[in-house]
């Protein structure tokens, strides 16, 4: 998908507040009927799950029969759901937020806080550590590493022709950015803090900001430094 495209489907859909309202009270299924939202329960007590406004709606003209409620809301006027993770064959842990609209390869270890935007995609066996943000449309390889709390840009506004390029077997260290149409070559290193403004060759290792080139990967002594734990993937 290119910008437009994802900002015209972004633009034109129906914006949405998806909820859940428990329930206590003299209810029964006929109280429900005709309802577009989903409801589960027996007796005394009801979930009620769907849009906010049709929710809310039926609340209003059925308060009287309920003793206690609550609602919970985590998000408000949506305009695209989150992904369906049982479709890819990954892992991906707890508190990691998928858009609709990305892919993930197989094998991929996604952690806890990351977030991955429409349109990205995450090569086979690639990790995307804790809180790491993957901006609309970038491109990650395969078997890449990128690190804790780092950001690779999207590229929605302002918009860009091309998105971020991370080619196979390359390490973001912590807390790097990577920029809007930025390429960063295969088995190269981008160091914990670096500011990448610019096209990354391989085999290579850039720190700084903006980052640059203080080495080729073949120059490291401690190769333990580099390794893809396979373990972990799978």
């Amino acid at each position: 998908m290119n910008y437009k495209e994802i900002a015209h489907l972004i633009g034109s859909s129906k914006k949405k507040t998806p909820a859940k309202l428990f329930l206590r009270g003299k209810l029964k299924e006929k109280d429900f009927a005709r309802s577009r939202f989903k409801y589960f329960g027996e007796g005394n007590f009801w979930i009620l799950i769907g849009d906010f406004l049709l929710i809310k709606r039926w609340y209003e003209k059925n308060k009287k029969k309920v003793s206690s409620f609550h609602w919970e809301i985590n998000a408000r006027n949506s305009a695209l759901p989150l992904a369906d993770l049982t479709k890819f064959q990954a892992r991906i842990e707890p508190g990691a937020i998928v858009r609709t609209g990305a892919k993930i390869g197989k094998g991929c270890v996604i952690m806890m806080g990351a977030v991955i935007n429409i349109g990205a995609v995450i090569g086979e066996k690639t990790m995307i550590d804790m809180n790491a943000v993957i901006g609309a449309r970038a491109k990650i390889g395969k078997k890449c590493h990128i690190g804790a709390g780092s950001v690779i840009a999207g590229v929605l506004e302002p918009p860009s022709k091309r998105g971020v390029r991370i080619e196979d077997s390359v390490l973001v260290g912590a807390n790097a950015v990577v920029l809007e149409g930025v390429k960063i070559g295969k088995k190269s290193v981008v160091a914990a803090g670096a500011v990448v403004l610019n096209n990354v060759p391989q085999g290579v290792v850039v720190a700084g900001v903006p980052a640059k080139v203080i080495k080729k990967v073949s120059e490291i002594k401690d190769k333990s430094k580099t390794k893809i734990l396979e373990e972990l993937r799978g």
